[in-house]
């Protein structure tokens, strides 16, 4: 059992990273850093948006407009940590 709670733990922590190296990869395409007409730039960003664009879009439709700013990430960040401490205390009960 302590493997599969360790898988759990270990894809939540993962997609964690993934949301980051999104909210990063958004800093750099809107100060133009990187190029998005780079074809390595513009994998990674459709890759980066089809990993994490299932989990914000319903987030980003109740948070209201805040004039530009996205906190759409915190959210799905702390939501998933509940989520994951949840998961976690229920797996370590059944242990």
């Amino acid at each position: 059992m302590s493997a599969f709670i360790w898988l759990v733990s270990t894809l939540f922590n993962l997609y964690f990273y993934v949301l980051v190296a999104m909210v990063i990869m958004s800093w750099l395409l809107a100060f133009g850093i990187v190029n998005s007409s780079n074809n390595i730039v513009r994998q990674i960003r459709v890759a980066l948006h089809a990993l994490t664009e299932p989990l914000l879009a319903p987030i980003r439709r109740i948070l209201p407009s805040l004039g530009g700013l996205d906190f759409s990430p915190i959210v799905l960040i702390i939501g998933l940590e509940f989520v994951r401490q949840l998961v976690l205390n229920f797996l370590y009960s059944l242990a």
